[in-house]
């Protein structure tokens, strides 16, 4: 697909004002350090500041947020992972779940602490005017001190889609900022994201992918955009903004360093013992569904409970939860081995549904679908839970991190969650080797909105048992081999799932889920072979289905020109089989159970090229590379909803040292 020429325009002026600034500098000082912080202690663990040429471009591909990933199609739309160890449990405000992968978090936060200011300014863009695909990001991170550090970030995304009636827009901005000291320790920010995406509700005959001639009189080439779709007057707007902070004071003493020949105190480092901590995180969400077509609403969804004239409804999630604890500190001695922590959480969570403007409850409308739910307008729940924490983050040899919570009161009494992990490391052959085991065992309350909801199309009122569940693993890295192994197992107790009328269900019965990746890496010279094969199996697929093998593999060859020009040039491509994919449902966010069509058994292939110079990363690809030559024309991999066919995309982030 063509790209106007003023997006070629902008990208290569970009690209030449940026070399041309670094060109001046003989020696780029990178970034100092970075980190995240783990929730709700504010633990501090290493992460690498995103500097890497090699697979740039991948990212912007939609289907690639993982090996199998169920999705609409479009880039910022909604999708879900289907290698199951990789998906989060159902969060409490259930319409983010879909739009995860794009939205902020507390564990994607990052922090910095930069020797001079750092800038990240990217930009990238495919397909033509009528399918374009945009997103700008921007970073800036700079300190005031050795202490203090300020920051923010803007990432926007427009995609008009392949597909007609799937735009997104995507538009979130961060403000993050750091203070560590001896004695007292603060790390906080606020995101804020406004995500609109357009709902097409799938095409209207899956023929005008598959043999667009059996549909069309005999022609077989179809523009995308005018493939009909089942609905063109829906979308849903999802809004939030989280604020998060997290402050640490420390007690300790000074450990005096002295002069072996004058014996006078050279300097002095402090030595924390042990911590009091606060954690505040307010958090407000707001979700809108619109489908102004009247006819197409009661079309496509089976029933209607509040009104025949199209929908316009909002659902509304607030939380505040406030953290106290106070923990020992690893190593302020030789005999403190590991850190521990006692806290105890408050949580306050409100719900705000649609409601009858009388009564308050939700009523059957005379002409609707005879339904009855006293689901309240405004709910409010109040928890309470205590929790302990320990932690061994330094060691050459063992390392651990084992958090155990209970709820003591509110509607999550009894509740309880251990989650650990544990890691080894030895050398072998002139390499470090690690051997990792993790596991959790939560028995935990369904959120309330799989309990009790309501809409114009889906309400329920639901009484689930405590969902239970167990899984133990083990990872395997071997560096000088290439190899990563990881082994899982898990046992679901009262699993809860959408099912096939797309509201929530329990199964009582055990599911058990086998889960096997092998990550495997040849490299000879500039030649390399990177290999991601995962084997997983349900013991209930009716209720919990997944593709059984998924690969992602990528060839490519790595080399430098001048000293100067790094280069990545290489074919990647995924693969799942067949199984029964959720299906989506825009009304709700979701995707839920359905058993008529299978997805997966096609190749999903993209030829590209990364390039760094200087602070300058660039890439050019052509996406989905062998439609029309292998690989099939069943390119789905949620029902109905078409993966994008080929198109050019080229991009360029450059690291702007001030």
């Amino acid at each position: 697909m063509r790209i106007p020429a003023a997006k070629y325009l902008f990208l290569a002026l970009s690209l030449c004002v940026a070399l041309s600034s670094l060109a001046k500098k003989k020696q780029a000082i990178a970034p100092s350090y970075s980190w995240s912080i783990s929730d709700p202690l504010g633990l501090r663990y290493p992460a690498a500041i995103d500097t890497a040429y090699e697979n740039y471009g991948l990212r912007f591909i939609p289907s690639l947020r993982s090996k199998a990933w169920s999705t609409t199609g479009n880039y910022g739309a909604q999708g879900q992972d289907m290698i199951f160890f990789n998906r989060p449990a159902t969060s409490d405000f259930f319409f983010e779940d879909g739009l995860a992968t794009w939205l902020p978090t507390v564990a994607t936060q990052r922090f910095f602490n930069t020797r001079i200011p750092m800038t990240v300014l990217g930009h990238a863009t495919g397909g033509n005017k009528y399918s374009n695909q945009d997103r700008t990001q921007v970073l800036f991170s700079g300190n005031v001190d050795k202490r203090i550090e300020v920051g923010g970030a803007v990432d926007y995304i427009y995609s008009k889609g392949s597909y007609d009636y799937q735009a997104a827009k995507n538009f979130r901005w961060s403000a993050f900022g750091s203070y560590i000291g001896d004695r007292y320790e603060m790390q906080a920010f606020i995101n804020s994201y406004s995500s609109s995406n357009k709902e097409s509700g799938g095409i209207t005959n899956d023929l005008y992918i598959i043999d667009p001639a059996q549909v069309q009189g005999g022609e077989s080439k179809v523009d995308p955009k005018d493939i009909p779709t089942r609905l063109t007057e829906a979308q849903n707007n999802l809004n939030g903004t989280e604020f998060y902070m997290n402050h640490r004071y420390k007690v300790g003493f000074y450990r005096y360093e002295r002069d072996s020949v004058t014996d006078t105190i050279k300097g002095k480092t402090y030595v924390p013992v042990t911590s009091f901590i606060w954690t505040l995180d307010y958090k407000h969400n707001k979700h809108k569904f619109i489908n102004a077509s009247a006819t197409q609403d009661t079309a496509y969804f089976d029933h209607t409970y509040l009104g025949y004239g199209g929908t316009r409804e909002n659902q509304l999630y607030t939380k505040l939860r406030n953290t106290v604890g106070i923990s020992m500190l690893e190593g302020f001695n030789k005999y403190a081995k590991f850190g521990f922590a006692v806290y105890a959480t408050h949580e306050l969570r409100r719900y705000t549904q649609v409601t009858d403007s009388v009564t308050g409850r939700v009523a059957a409308w005379p002409t609707a679908d005879s339904l009855t739910v006293a689901c309240p307008h405004k709910h409010t729940e109040s928890d309470f839970t205590i929790g302990g924490q320990l932690t061994k983050q330094h060691g050459s040899i063992l390392t651990y991190d084992a958090t155990a919570e209970f709820g003591i009161a509110g509607p999550h009494v009894g509740d309880i969650d251990v989650t650990g992990d544990v890691a080894t490391r030895f050398r072998l052959l002139k390499d470090t080797v690690t051997i990792k085991g993790y596991g959790y065992f939560k028995n935990k309350k369904a959120p309330y909105l799989l309990e009790h909801f309501v809409s114009n199309h889906f309400a329920w009122d639901n009484n689930f048992d405590k969902i239970t569940r167990l899984r133990l693993g083990g990872v395997l890295d071997v560096p000088f081999s290439g190899s990563n192994v990881d082994v899982g197992y898990e046992t679901l107790k009262n699993y809860v799932y959408f099912g096939s009328d797309g509201t929530p269900a329990q199964c009582g019965s055990p599911i058990h889920v086998l889960n096997a990746t092998l990550k495997q890496n040849f490299a000879f010279k500039a030649l390399h072979w990177e290999n991601d094969l995962t084997f997983q199996t349900s013991s209930n697929s009716q209720v919990l289905p997944l593709p059984k093998f998924s690969v992602y593999s990528n060839v490519y060859v790595k080399f430098t020109i001048a000293r100067v020009l790094h280069c990545q040039l290489g074919v990647d491509g995924n693969y799942y089989t067949r199984y029964y994919a959720p299906a989506y449902n825009p009304a709700t966010m979701t995707f839920h159970n359905q058993n008529e069509v299978k997805c997966g058994n096609f190749a999903f292939m993209n030829a590209y090229a990364n390039f760094r110079m200087k602070q300058a990363r660039f890439f050019v690809m052509y996406s989905h590379v062998n439609k029309g030559i292998f690989g099939g024309n069943n390119y789905f991999n949620t029902p109905h909803y078409p993966l994008n066919p080929g198109r050019f995309q080229l991009g360029v982030i450059v690291d702007f040292i001030n």
